[in-house]
């Protein structure tokens, strides 16, 4: 049996083998044809013009075809004038002289197909008339809107009309008008006139307004676990007021950078009553519970472990719980945080502690931190008011006496922001203060008073008419500390100041710079100053706008216990920067002046 079933398989296979070579054979041939184009394509034209037409050209599609005669090839050269004509006309180019012609250079060579462009004068906008309709043609309160619509259009007298610029303008003017009152308003004109002959442009627009709408009820849905209360306050959208576009996508953000939410859409309601639309929030609860485990290093702490586990409501008093755990080359710390839900005015109640253990400057120091109080935050403006207790045991590293201070004190902390845009900024500036005062503890309690000011800004370079982003900018930087108490006060070196790193004077390491004692060992000291000039130049590549900037900058800085002992410390350098998925990434190559080294510093992330 077994044997019939062999004979039946080599009779069928000997029979398939010709079939199986003929397949071969006649699959062999398209492939083979397929490898000689129907005709190659020279557009010579101005660059702008050839990189269009050699994208979008509709003769493109046929290069590939093998039985394409020459009627047929003739007649696609007729087509393929009208189509030039039609997208050179999006660049402004209304009265083209366009050729197409194709010539055979060899019997069965490929033809070759050319186009030639001679664009002619661009157009130019002669008139903009841009109209409204609806209440917003007449209700006073939206005449600064009205304004905005008419001084920005992007299309004014006398500047180059191209399809892409037309769209633009029209989609901004749009943008301006629904992202403020009118949610539904539309374009109901657009008319661009074209005269050939004297290669001009009259635009025509009409912004139909609808009615204006006022913000209602918030309605949320998608809560469990959480109150809808929380929401509310996160949101801080208030009903009555006129509808912004952009308090909504605020509010929106204010959800998601929460952490109690993986998903939040804010939408307004066009179709109930526009004097008070319902505000629709939509949420997806994050857990309950969350563990973080990471891994990273930094060119000031070297690598580092972390974990970290958040609870979103401690059971019996409902607040946010965050305890993480770090270890670092030359650090380790446990601390714990509890947070209350915002008020009505965003303020929370806030509980902190802390031990950590650490290398600052040529000191071990081992801390603990005890903090209460309450932090408000905002889009511009943060504030935090709280209780402080600090204790510090010091240890140089060649010996083993701990010198222990402890304090107690209260302070106020604010910082202000006025950015462009974050975390990428190009423009703006920003400022932080601390101000303190408390008492050491111990045998003889000495006060003190704690003072700190960081201030940020970025002065714009070169032609005013690009944007700030493409414009290169000046960076600077400012930080000054003081602690001021008796020569004799014993204050936790955790409360003192030192300098160097990433984001204080580049070209030494973390905390290198600090007060030399008799013995040659660093530590902090009561007052700070450093300071950075940094000249940032966004790169061009290929002609075009990148994510990378180049840079050269120089920092100062110095730490001392007495103001005249203030000496600055240089560093020089280089560097570049990328505007990475999840935030900026810095690059630097500094020099210290000092200890005559170069020094590399990476840095991802910006925080003001």
């Amino acid at each position: 049996m077994r044997r019939n079933h062999l004979w039946v398989f080599l009779w069928v296979w000997l029979l398939c083998l010709p079939a199986c070579a003929l397949a071969q054979d006649t699959s062999a041939a398209p492939v083979a044809e397929r490898t000689q184009a129907a005709f190659t394509l020279e557009i010579l034209a101005p660059e702008e013009i050839a990189d269009l037409l050699n994208k979008h050209l509709e003769l493109q599609r046929y290069r590939e075809l093998t039985d394409l005669g020459p009627d047929e090839l003739a007649r696609l050269l007729t087509l393929a004038e009208e189509d030039a004509r039609r997208l050179v006309a999006t660049l402004g180019y209304f009265s083209p002289i366009i050729s197409a012609s194709h010539s055979v250079t060899a019997e069965g060579a490929v033809p070759v197909v050319r186009i030639t462009i001679n664009p002619g004068e661009i157009a130019r906008v002669s008139q903009v008339k841009i109209q409204f309709s609806g209440p917003l043609d007449t209700d006073e309160a939206s005449k600064d809107q009205r304004e905005l619509i008419r001084t920005s259009w992007l299309l004014s007298s006398g500047t180059r009309f191209t399809q892409t610029a037309w769209d633009a303008a029209k989609q901004q003017a749009l943008r301006q008008l629904t992202s403020l009152r009118y949610a539904t308003g539309q374009l109901t004109t657009t008319v661009a006139d074209v005269d050939p002959d004297t290669h001009q442009v009259r635009l025509e627009v009409t912004l139909e307004s609808g009615p204006g709408y006022r913000l209602g009820d918030v309605q949320v849905s998608g809560l469990s676990r959480h109150d809808a209360a929380l929401v509310q306050h996160l949101a801080r959208l208030s009903p009555g007021v006129d509808y912004d576009q952009a308090e909504l996508a605020a509010a929106q953000q204010r959800l998601s950078d929460s952490g109690f939410f993986d998903s939040v859409f804010v939408t307004l309601d066009t179709t109930a009553e526009p004097t008070r639309a319902p505000v629709l929030i939509k949420l997806r609860e994050g857990q309950l519970q969350k563990i973080v485990l990471g891994v990273g290093a930094s060119t000031d702490t070297g690598p580092r472990i972390s974990a970290e586990h958040t609870h979103h409501r401690v059971p019996g008093i409902n607040w946010r719980a965050v305890t993480k755990a770090q270890l670092e080359r030359d650090a380790r710390g446990l601390s714990s945080e509890l947070t209350s839900p915002p008020d009505e005015a965003s303020w929370r109640w806030v509980a902190f502690g802390q031990v950590r253990q650490e290398l600052l400057g040529t000191l071990e120091v081992t801390s603990q931190q005890l903090r209460g109080g309450r932090k408000q935050t905002n889009q511009r403006i943060d504030r935090n008011i709280y209780v402080q207790y600090d204790r510090a045991e010091s240890v140089a590293t060649d010996t083993n006496q701990p010198e222990i201070a402890q304090s107690i004190s209260g302070n106020y902390a604010f910082t202000v922001r006025y950015y462009d845009s974050l975390p990428f900024p190009s423009s703006g500036w920003g400022w932080g203060a601390e101000i303190g005062g408390g008492t050491t503890l111990g045998d003889t309690p000495q006060t003190y008073t704690r003072l700190v000011s960081r201030l940020q800004g970025f002065l714009r370079l070169g032609d005013r008419n690009s944007t700030a982003a493409s414009s290169p900018r000046l960076s600077m930087r400012s930080t000054l500390g003081a602690l001021i108490a008796q020569d004799n006060a014993a204050l936790p070196s955790t409360q003192l100041f030192l300098a160097g790193g990433d984001n204080s004077v580049r070209g030494y390491s973390l905390n290198e710079i600090g007060v030399t004692l008799a013995d040659g060992s660093i530590t902090a000291g009561r007052y700070l100053a450093t300071g950075s000039v940094e000249w940032q130049h966004p790169l061009r590549i290929n002609g075009r706008p990148s994510d990378w900037e180049s840079t050269v900058f120089v920092d100062a800085g110095a730490v001392a216990n007495q103001t005249s002992e203030l000496r600055a410390k240089f560093g020089v350098g280089v560097g570049a920067r990328w505007k990475s998925p999840v935030g900026p990434l810095q690059i630097d190559l500094a020099y210290g002046v000092e200890p005559q080294r170069f020094r590399l510093h990476m840095n991802l992330g910006f925080t003001f």
